[in-house]
C-alpha cells in the first residue's frame, strides 16, 4: 500500500506521518509539500527507507493530481482554506482521501469519488473526527438521544504556525455563517462567544468555560442521529486562557473583522498584521500548558430510563516524563495520530461505500479507540441515571 502525506511538512501532519512509520503497514510513504526543503527535513527526521519527499502545489490541479495518482490514499494535512482545492486534486487522482478540517468545501467533489469507487472523509483529527466517534459510542448505547454536547480544550500557542493562526481567526470570524447549533430540527447561527458552558476537563486542565465553535460535528451528528430523535447538538471549544483573553479583546474591538488599514501607502488587513506579528513572537509561539482534552456528553433514554453518558480522553503529559510527548508535541500528536489511523483504515478498504462520507458513516468507534490506545491515548466512560 502507498500513502501520499499532503502538507506533511507542517507541525501537525508530520506527526501523522511519524505514526504511519511507527504503526502502519504502508510500503511507501511520500511527504508531499509546497515547501520542498522542509518536506526533505521531515523525511530525514522520519529516517525510514519507505519515506521520500516531493514538491507539490495543489493550486496546479492537474500536476498535483498526477503526482498523487497511483496512491491508495492521500492523507491531507493542508490548512482550511486549501481543502476545497486539495480535495479536487485527490478526487481527480482517483485516490481515497481524508483531511483534518471538514468544513464542507470537499462535498462538491463527491461524484468523482463515487465514480472512482473511492472514499473521502473530510475532518478526522481530534475534533472533528475522534469526537464524532465518542458521541456515536455513547449514542449507540441508548434507544433515544435528546442532547449532545461536544467539547474540547486545545492547549497550544495562539500562533505556532500560520495555518493555526488562520484556524484561530477563522473560528471567531464574526460574520461566519457556519457557527451554528442544532436545535429542534434547525441549524441556528450564533455569534462568537455564544452560550458559555462550564466543562470539567481531566487534570491538569480542570474547569474551563467554553463557547460555541463552527465545527462540523454539529452537522454530521444531526445527520447520524436523526433516527434517534436528537433535538439539541452544541459544539464548544477553548484554548489556553491567555489565548481566549486575546481573541475576546480582538472581537470586542472589531479587529476580528479584519478591517483594512493603510501601512506605508498600502492597504492591509489589521488582523493579518496581528497574525503575522504573533507567528513571529515568543508570546504567539509558547504557552504554559500543552495538550488536548476531549469531552463528550450525551443525554437520552435506555429501556425507558433517562441516562447521561460522558466520555473523555487522556494522553501522556507534556512535562517530558514520556518521550515524544514533550511540550507542543503533546498537542500536535493528539491531532495528527487520528488522521494517520483514518488513512490506513481507508487504504485497507474499511469504509462501507464510496463517495464523501461523514466520520460517523466511515468508521467504527471501538476500532478507532483500540488504535488510539496503542498510542497511549485512552478513553474514559461514565454513566449516570437522571
Amino acid at each position: 500500500m502507498k500513502v501520499f502525506c499532503l502538507g506533511a511538512a507542517g507541525r501537525i501532519s508530520r506527526e501523522s506521518a511519524l505514526d504511519l512509520v511507527q504503526h502502519s503497514s504502508f510500503d511507501e510513504i511520500t511527504i508531499g509539500d509546497y515547501n520542498y526543503e522542509e518536506a526533505c527535513r521531515v523525511a530525514r527526521w522520519l529516517d525510514d527507507d519507505r519515506v521520500k519527499a516531493v514538491k507539490i502545489d495543489v493550486t496546479k490541479t492537474e500536476e498535483a493530481a498526477a503526482l498523487m495518482s497511483g496512491y491508495d490514499v492521500v492523507m491531507d494535512g493542508t490548512q482550511i482554506t486549501l481543502n476545497g482545492k486539495s480535495t479536487e486534486c485527490i478526487a481527480k487522482a482517483g485516490c481515497h482521501g481524508v483531511n483534518l478540517n471538514g468544513f464542507g468545501e470537499e462535498n462538491q467533489w463527491a461524484p468523482f469519488f463515487e465514480k472512482a469507487g473511492k472514499t473521502c472523509v473530510p475532518g478526522f483529527g481530534m475534533t472533528p473526527g475522534t469526537t464524532q466517534m465518542m458521541a456515536m459510542h455513547l449514542s449507540n448505547q441508548l434507544d433515544t438521544v435528546e442532547e449532545v454536547y461536544v467539547s474540547h480544550g486545545a492547549f497550544r500557542p495562539f500562533a505556532f504556525s500560520k495555518s493555526i493562526t488562520e484556524t484561530t481567526t477563522y473560528e471567531y470570524d464574526p460574520a461566519l455563517k457556519s457557527r451554528v447549533v442544532y436545535e429542534d430540527g434547525a441549524f441556528i447561527q450564533v455569534p462568537p462567544f455564544a452560550r458559555p458552558r462550564n466543562v470539567k476537563l481531566p487534570m491538569p486542565y480542570g474547569d474551563t468555560v467554553q463557547y460555541i465553535i463552527p465545527h462540523s460535528e454539529t452537522v454530521t451528528l444531526a445527520q447520524a442521529l436523526k433516527d434517534k430523535g436528537v433535538r439539541l447538538i452544541e459544539v464548544r471549544g477553548t484554548w489556553p486562557m491567555q489565548n481566549m483573553n486575546l481573541v475576546r479583546g480582538l472581537y470586542d474591538y472589531g479587529i476580528l473583522k479584519n478591517p483594512q488599514i493603510e501601512v506605508n501607502g498600502t492597504q492591509v488587513g489589521l488582523m493579518t498584521l496581528i497574525g503575522d506579528y504573533l507567528v513571529n513572537s515568543q508570546e504567539g509561539k509558547t504557552t504554559k500548558l500543552y495538550g488536548y482534552a476531549l469531552h463528550v456528553e450525551v443525554v437520552g433514554t435506555k429501556d425507558g430510563e433517562r441516562r447521561r453518558g460522558i466520555l473523555y480522553h487522556t494522553h501522556p503529559a507534556s512535562d517530558g516524563s514520556v518521550e515524544g510527548w514533550e511540550g507542543l508535541r503533546a498537542y500536535t500528536r493528539n491531532v495528527g495520530i487520528p488522521l494517520a489511523i483514518a488513512a490506513e483504515q481507508l487504504a485497507k478498504g474499511c469504509a462501507p461505500r464510496a463517495g464523501i462520507l461523514i466520520p460517523e458513516e466511515a468508521f467504527n468507534p471501538e476500532e478507532i479507540f483500540a488504535e488510539l490506545e496503542k498510542r497511549q491515548i485512552y478513553m474514559h466512560e461514565e454513566w449516570t441515571t437522571l
